[in-house]
């Protein structure tokens, strides 16, 4: 075996933790998978002399691109475009691939993934490396250019904006899906009442339908509260539709389709027995490239 292809199983065996990292700092699954490829180019150009830590390295480097990747979006979007979900890993019932489990390790819902969209950039790598991933804030504070201690403010910064969401289930998964279930069996008969005693008082709805549909009567909107979730009339299903159950990042969701075709991704939040958050990507031209094989299998 040559230096080059020892070099390479070498990385391979970080890559799942590094999809991990790459994918809570950005949301999007392409743009981590462009952030894990650029962290190889740069170990491929540097080899791994002086380096003791490869691991170590090797997430300080992910999330050096993260954090230049966060800060030029944020530069670059000069107007709400409405509301933004990030791209849902979507799972079979029984929990889906290795691979899809190598990402949603210590799980990371779909509403926890909004709540970090609104992070400032620092923000969001501190909270990340610390408290997803038990990083020191010795080895975060260089790469944010702060000091341990000013990092340590950056993640309780973050901390408390998270805990002040509904972001993580309380529930064991088959109370969440039967929670579910009844939400969607409730929407579909047009039942009211029932849709009250599902839904948590302060529900929020997100919907992502993309850029095309910004400054439209369609345009992606955030809705909170039960009575006006009610209001928006969703049933999941009518004729020629599909309501598909599935795991969206962990929690229970569904995939509606229609003539085979994807509408939506949705993921539900399920707190205290009712539901607490609704995220719904509607966004053809993401849709069309959401890997949904695993539904497949």
């Amino acid at each position: 075996m040559d230096e080059h292809s020892g070099m390479s199983e070498r990385f391979e065996e970080h890559r799942s933790h590094l999809q991990a990292v790459a994918y809570r700092m950005l949301g999007s699954l392409d743009e981590a998978d462009d952030a894990v490829q650029e962290a190889w180019l740069r170990l491929d150009r540097a080899g791994e002399a002086g380096v003791e830590n490869l691991g170590g390295w090797l997430t300080t480097v992910v999330a050096r691109v993260c954090l230049d990747r966060l800060r030029s979006r944020k530069a670059r979007r000069e107007e709400p475009l409405g509301f933004h979900v990030p791209d849902p890993v979507v799972a079979r019932e029984d929990g889906g691939d290795p691979e899809h489990q190598a990402l949603l390790a210590d799980a990371v819902g779909l509403a926890l993934l909004v709540v970090l969209e609104r992070l400032a950039p620092a923000e969001r790598l501190a909270f990340v490396l610390h408290d997803l991933f038990a990083v020191p804030f010795e080895e975060i504070a260089p790469i944010v250019e702060r000091t341990p201690a000013a990092a340590r403010q950056l993640a309780s910064r973050a901390r408390r904006r998270v805990q002040g969401t509904a972001t993580a289930p309380d529930a064991p998964p088959r109370r969440q899906r039967e929670v579910v279930d009844a939400f969607l069996a409730a929407s579909r008969g047009g039942n009211f009442e029932t849709l009250l005693t599902l839904l948590d008082p302060d529900v929020v709805l997100r919907l992502d339908r993309g850029r095309a549909a910004a400054g439209t009567a369609m345009a992606s909107r955030e809705v909170r509260g039960a009575q006006d979730v009610i209001g928006l009339g969703f049933r999941f299903s009518a004729e020629g539709w599909t309501a598909q159950p599935a795991r969206v990042n962990g929690d229970p969701g569904i995939v509606i389709r229609h003539a085979e075709r994807v509408f939506s991704v949705i993921g539900f939040t399920v707190r205290q027995g009712r539901i607490a958050a609704i995220d719904i990507l509607a966004d053809p031209a993401r849709l069309r490239h959401l890997d949904l094989s695993a539904l497949d299998d």
